[in-house]
């Protein structure tokens, strides 16, 4: 294998930009490795781990680094020019339009007065700051970025409560204020419920599933993983509640939160006035989730607010159910195990939190997950955590993230089902299904089953008919939802269909 490098000093780009080139590498012949990232220590630490000599990296953090492992240096070539073209070739230009991007916020300012909200896509260790310059110019913050400290978030939240100013996120995936998407979003159709969301994929399947049903989104607020912790106290997530309130298009509310602290979840909750429901993934609390409205699936919790708006839930696809039984039957003895390769934390949350009620030992997290040795029973892996994206796209910029893996379930005969989910919408792959359908024939012709949730919108830009055919023509058995994923791929493993219609009972 070849492995080349270059350097781009001073070329700082956002880590959607970043992203976007290392697609365009990893999409060349002949690439086994690719990345592009700034120069932080954390990111030359990644190289070193890839291979690169440490005499290579000689980079700061306001450099930019292209890097490529490839079987031989031609392929290695390519693959950086498509980098750089996608990086650094200009587009053409209509007359007045400027010829460089501003060079700071101050700067974006004086051209563009109107602009009210920054989206900062830096590096951890520089998005407080960055996020500290954008308030003081009075702007509502959307903070995409990740490994922000704890006491930055809280001094951020505070700072912004004062200013009357929004702080969405850290590590907010998804915002749609007003029909426009930040981050990763979907076109969905506007109306009444308004969305609280620590997680992005969390919101991104509650407002397709609500567009599905013609229900609609008023606005969704991203208020980042940690904010309805304890040490955050839901600074954020109160702001949108009262947001929500005083907003006429809002009738009803759905907070969305992993592992939030019961205190800070319950507070908010009794805060409302108006309809609310909230799901709460990976929360032991018990008598907060006895409470009423309370729901651990995406899918439960939209039902519930769609009924409170007059809309009742779709029925059960019967279609689902018969495929389930035909799999359950045919499967061979041996396989008996539950792999799911999720792009959304919270959409593996929500699968976990199904597949315990049935199946143990359930592995989440493993630096080496497919070892045969210490191959766990079950296991459900969150392909978009920081520990699996450092140095590397989001698997759903990258849909090839997933494909060796994929492959590799293809080799392993005790694999019952393979559960995957695929997010489409802006920022996303433009044609996921394509590359991860291969895989998926590969898989099913093993003899195992692979279960896929396609979450979009008949509007969004990758055509969601068009990526449900074709995993279908793959062999793929599509749910509506990754709860109803998760409840096939249950059924199928203990070789029990009635699971699959199975629904979330409340005991409040």
């Amino acid at each position: 294998m070849r492995l080349l490098l270059t350097v781009h000093r001073g070329a700082y780009k956002d880590s959607v930009r970043q992203m976007a080139a290392t697609r365009a590498m990893l999409e060349a012949s002949g690439v086994e490795w690719a990345g592009a990232f700034m120069a932080t220590p954390a990111n030359l630490q990644q190289l070193h781990a890839e291979g690169f000599a440490e005499n290579e990296l000689d980079a700061q953090a306001n450099d930019l680094v292209l890097a490529v492992r490839a079987e031989d240096g031609a392929s290695a070539q390519r693959a950086l020019a498509r980098a750089e073209a996608s990086l650094f070739a200009s587009e053409p230009q209509s007359k007045g339009d400027r010829e460089t991007p501003p060079a700071d916020l101050r700067t974006a300012l004086r051209e563009d007065r109107a602009a009210n909200v920054a989206m900062i896509s830096v590096p951890g260790p520089y998005a407080a700051l960055e996020a500290q310059k954008a308030l003081s110019e009075g702007l509502h913050v959307m903070l995409f970025s990740d490994g922000v400290e704890l006491a930055d978030e809280l001094a951020l939240k505070q700072r912004g409560r004062m200013l009357g100013l929004f702080v969405m996120g850290p590590g907010a995936g998804t915002s749609w204020i007003g029909g426009i998407g930040f981050g990763f979003a979907n076109r969905v159709r506007p109306g009444p419920v308004g969305i609280i969301a620590a997680s992005g994929t969390g919101a991104q399947a509650v407002m397709c599933l609500l567009d599905h049903m013609g229900i609609g989104t008023s606005h969704a607020i991203g208020v980042g993983a940690h904010d309805l912790t304890a040490d955050i106290g839901g600074l954020s997530a109160h702001m949108a509640l009262e947001a929500f309130e005083r907003d006429e298009t809002t009738s009803a509310i759905i907070l969305i939160s992993k592992q939030a602290d019961a205190a800070a979840a319950a507070g908010l909750l009794d805060r409302a006035s108006k309809p609310i429901v909230a799901v709460l993934l990976g929360t032991t609390d018990e008598s907060l989730m006895a409470r009423k409205g309370v729901y651990s699936t995406l899918e439960q919790g939209t039902y519930a607010i769609a009924g409170m708006l007059g809309f009742p839930p779709p029925p059960l696809d019967a279609y689902l159910t018969e495929q389930v039984a035909a799999a359950a039957t045919r499967l061979s003895p041996e396989r008996t195990r539950v792999v799911g390769l999720f792009s959304g934390g919270t959409l593996c949350e929500e699968a976990a939190a199904i597949a315990v009620r049935h199946l143990a030992p359930i592995e989440r997290i493993a630096s080496s997950p497919f070892d045969p040795i210490k191959r766990p029973a079950h296991l459900l892996l969150d392909m978009g955590d920081e520990d699996h994206t450092r140095g590397k796209p989001h698997p759903m910029i990258d849909a090839a993230a997933r494909v060796v893996l994929l492959l590799e379930q293809a080799a392993d005969p005790t694999v019952a089902v393979v559960l995957l989910d695929l997010v489409i919408g802006e920022g996303s792959h433009p044609d996921p299904a394509s590359v991860l359908a291969p895989a998926v024939a590969d898989v099913v012709a093993s003899g195992a089953v692979v279960l896929v949730c396609v979450i979009g919108t008949p509007t969004d830009p990758q055509d969601l008919e068009k990526q449900r055919r074709q995993l279908e023509r793959a062999g793929a058995i599509l749910a509506p939802t990754t709860a109803r994923a998760a409840y096939a791929a249950v059924a199928i493993a203990l070789r029990q269909p009635s699971i699959a219609v199975e629904t979330e009972t409340q005991t409040s």
